[in-house]
């Protein structure tokens, strides 16, 4: 869980168009100040507030006098909000420290971070947590989630194959995760693959991935199943939902694997 697919930094910047991400999007701002606008409100910022917008929200950024920051997409974090939310950074900046590190480390070569990336993943969501003040998960339903999170690139694993060798009921363990966390085991994996599909879409031409490669990176064995799912899920194709304006601000630095 809490896997960071996405990594990007905006130096100084006044406006972001509007635009949605099928992850989650977690911006701290480094530097001066601005409001993030959504569909039914909106939320002030100043340098070292972190604010947290769910999948799928509308948003747009914009600022009078300019604002900087580190913006990371992530799948499946632990949080417990339905809606876009702000906190403030504490006066020891760990947050802060954190998103640095996490920016440098999604820039090293594949293999060489991901274990430190993940590290931090879970440090900013755990530290984000703590302010939230969130009640706890089941254990099991937390190994699960997490289970999944890393196994979803692998086109041959085996879900059902992983929960039959857990010492629980399967379908106690069902109704338990679908209760805790609003999807079944195997909706989890269907939408932590598309969302993901969806965000490399977006980005195929700095990765240069091709639309079945992209399938394949997350866990579709088939191209055309892929694109069956996908265009179940979003209402366009793949190669549609790739030619779709880009929803980030152009001037901003990114990072893709």
């Amino acid at each position: 869980m809490n896997q960071i697919i996405y990594a990007g930094k905006h130096l100084l910047t006044y406006s972001v168009s509007r635009h949605a991400h099928s992850s989650w999007e977690l911006i701290y701002c480094t530097g001066g100040e601005g409001r993030l606008v959504f569909d039914s409100n909106s939320l002030p910022y100043q340098a070292g507030d972190l604010v947290i917008i769910p999948p799928f929200v509308s948003h747009h950024n914009e600022s009078e006098t300019g604002f900087t920051n580190i913006h990371l997409n992530m799948l499946r974090p632990k949080l417990p909000l339905k809606e876009p939310a702000l906190i403030r950074e504490d006066g020891n900046h760990f947050l802060r420290d954190a998103f640095n590190a996490a920016f440098y480390l999604f820039g090293c070569a594949p293999g060489k971070q991901s274990v430190l990336l993940a590290s931090y993943a879970n440090l900013i969501v755990n530290l984000i947590l703590t302010q939230l003040d969130a009640p706890a998960r089941s254990p099991i339903v937390e190994e699960i989630e997490s289970c999944i999170i890393r196994n979803y690139p692998d086109e041959n694993f085996e879900l059902d194959s992983y929960l039959q060798t857990l010492p629980f009921n399967y379908d106690y363990l069902r109704k338990l995760f679908k209760r805790e966390t609003g999807m079944t085991p195997h909706r989890l994996l269907s939408e932590t693959r598309l969302q993901a599909a969806a965000e490399r879409l977006h980005f195929a031409d700095a990765s240069g991935n091709g639309i079945a490669e992209i399938a394949h990176l997350c866990g579709f064995r088939e191209p055309l199943y892929f694109s069956r799912m996908f265009k179940r899920k979003f209402g366009v194709s793949p190669s549609e939902y790739q030619k779709q304006p880009a929803r980030q601000d152009p001037e901003s630095v990114k990072i893709m694997l």
